[in-house]
């Protein structure tokens, strides 16, 4: 829809009482064909491309907080697809074309940014691992540059060169790559699904999964009462060993904080997301001109959405040991995320051994980039009940076969020795 100037200028002047809300605020019916919960990206990207893509409307989003207030709304927006496994390329991939052309399929903003993103090598090692994955990636399909030293120093000055035990030697760029505005992904899946006729319920939080006498999932109890369905799809990020485990189901993760900076707003310097291969650290510059980054989790286990004072120094050592200048800006805010880590670092996309139970977790670092794949694969599955094609490598069983998918959960890994 669009607004006139003065419609707008009506708008701000009443407080925005004006604006019509951009999905409903229904009551949850007694049955659903499907209950998704977990309103995140995920959550909410799944029930689009369930109505989208395959039909099923009579679908309800289960979301305990409100929409945004979790992972989706706390992360630092980075996309991209330069993995180096089988399991991993297409996925990533196909979730970084569905970013490509998300604006014109939901019809939203959600300020798709592809600056770039430049991961650093620091060793002969490591350079010759990044252009074994560059190499990985264009055999997939996926774009990737090898770039020199002297053609860093042109693009990206601001670097430090000459760190002694850390010198900069070379950089793996994927042009594609970038960012998007978190929130904006989150309202623009909510309103293309609440279009579609699905129910999104916020605050309305799961308490107990209910199975019959043969073991099937038939439903949940919430604080809104009893709800049932024919299949129940949990997409619970951080949480998913808990609600996975309401159904008697035990998953291999485990669920830690992932801390996130902004500084105060400078003038644009940094045109790329940059990501430390001494350690990891990343980096971008927002809109705003406030820089916003992060490193590794806080190695402890914790559902607390914020995080520990040693990570803190930690990323800012990282930061500063990778670009100086850093020293003299200001934080103004942190904020966590609960992951769930699995063991390989890849995530999960399966039916359970529970008959009408469905899974997707495990996301470790790569869960926002992952969000529009995540939701078609998740959508397919359900529909199908089989995996799609880009999915297949991702079964909950892979640890018990010794199939596992071990990049570490970031993509790129350090490899300095």
């Amino acid at each position: 829809m669009r607004y006139s100037a003065y419609s707008i200028i009506k708008q701000a002047l009443s407080g925005n009482r004006l604006w019509k809300p951009a999905w409903r605020e229904p009551e949850p019916k007694s049955h659903y064909d499907v209950i998704i919960v977990g309103g995140g990206g995920h959550g909410l990207s799944t029930a689009y491309y369930l109505a989208k893509e395959f039909g099923i409307t009579n679908i309800a989003v289960l979301e305990k907080g409100y929409i945004g207030s979790g992972n989706v709304g706390r992360n630092t927006t980075i996309i991209r697809s330069n993995y180096l496994l089988e399991g991993n390329i297409p996925f990533y991939e196909f979730s970084l074309k569905l970013w490509e052309g998300l604006e014109q399929d939901f019809n939203y903003n959600a300020m798709v940014s592809q600056r770039g993103v430049m991961m650093l090598a620091h060793s002969d090692g490591q350079r010759d691992a990044y252009a074994r994955r560059g190499n990985a990636m264009r055999m997939h399909g996926v774009d990737a540059e090898l770039l020199d030293r002297k053609q860093l120093q042109t693009l990206m000055p601001y670097l430090n060169y000459d760190h002694a035990r850390f010198p900069i030697l070379a950089g793996l760029l994927q042009k594609r790559g970038g960012t998007v505005r978190h929130d904006a992904v989150a309202w623009g899946y909510a309103r293309g699904a609440d279009m579609r006729g699905v129910d999104i319920i916020q605050h309305c939080e799961v308490n107990a999964i209910r199975r019959d006498e043969q073991g099937r999932v038939t439903g949940v109890d919430t604080n809104k009462g009893f709800i049932g369905c024919n299949k129940l799809a949990l997409a619970t990020a951080g949480h998913s060993s808990e609600t996975a485990r309401m159904a008697g189901l035990e998953l291999p993760i485990e669920t830690h904080v992932l801390q996130a900076f902004v500084s105060e707003g400078i003038k644009p310097a940094i045109d790329h997301v940059i990501v430390y291969g001494a350690g990891h650290f990343y980096i971008s510059q927002s809109d705003k001109g406030g820089l916003v980054f992060g490193a590794d989790i806080d190695y402890y286990s914790s559902y607390a959405q914020r995080g520990n004072l040693a990570t803190v120094e930690h990323t800012m050592e990282e930061g500063v040991s990778l670009i100086p200048g850093l020293s003299r800006a200001k934080v103004l805010r942190s904020w966590g995320g609960v992951m769930d880590m699995s063991m390989d670092g890849s995530p999960i996309i399966d039916r359970t051994p529970i008959d009408n139970l469905y899974l997707n977790a495990g996301w470790c670092y790569g869960g926002f980039k992952a969000t529009p794949a995540s939701g078609f694969c998740f959508a397919h599955l359900i529909a199908k009940n089989e995996s799609h094609h880009v999915s297949r490598f991702l079964r909950l069983d892979r640890f018990e076969r010794g199939h596992m998918i071990d990049e570490a959960g970031k993509g790129p890994q350090p490899n300095i020795h």
